[in-house]
């Protein structure tokens, strides 16, 4: 199990912003292809109290990752999953993981795990001087998205940063939701 605190900040944009911003920073950059299946209680318990639950597919391997609200981030618990493991959560909503079992224990839930879908994503990632800017193109349950991810170890500094980037290639600042919310008041909808 490997534990971490993720300060980002995130904007929605436009297909044109998504292709104008491509075309500065993504030209030398080798895409990133990855999958987020989602899971929750099918009276979505996770969701209720902030938190979100996925298992992440690379080329690279399985993890499974819960986040939770802390401070000024996000906590996010990983643990690698075997094939069968992952089999194990999506056929029967078992999480083999004692370690992870640990941390979803404070939430106390009520119903087995279900899996709510999958969001793939298209990514791209360019260490700047300030952080790192992540542009992803994501599809899920019927949608496309399109969405500039900004990662930095501090939040001030990081806040300021993101501005200006922003206020140099003219776009806008969104009120932007993480793609685990987005996914799952999509899905809530399609119930």
């Amino acid at each position: 199990m490997r534990q971490e605190m993720e300060i980002e900040f995130k904007n929605l944009l436009t297909e044109v912003e998504y292709e104008r911003l491509m075309n500065h920073y993504g030209k030398e950059v080798d895409p990133i292809w990855q999958a987020n299946d989602y899971f929750d209680t099918p009276t979505f318990e996770l969701r209720k109290q902030g938190a979100a639950l996925r298992i992440r597919e690379k080329k690279t391997g399985l993890v499974l990752t819960l986040k939770q609200p802390k401070d000024d981030g996000l906590l996010e618990t990983h643990v690698t999953l075997s094939e069968t493991e992952a089999e194990e959560l999506f056929k029967y909503g078992i999480i083999q993981s004692d370690a992870m079992n640990e941390q979803l224990r404070p939430f106390n839930l009520t119903s087995s795990l279900e899996h709510l879908g999958r969001l793939e994503t298209t990514r791209f990632e360019t260490l700047l001087e300030s952080g790192l800017l992540v542009l992803d193109k994501s599809n899920y349950l019927g949608v496309t998205d399109y969405e500039l991810e900004f990662e930095v170890t501090d939040y001030t500094q990081g806040k300021i940063a993101f501005t200006k980037l922003l206020t140099e290639h003219e776009i806008p600042q969104r009120e932007t939701k993480n793609k685990i919310v987005r996914f799952m008041e999509r899905k809530a909808v399609s119930r």
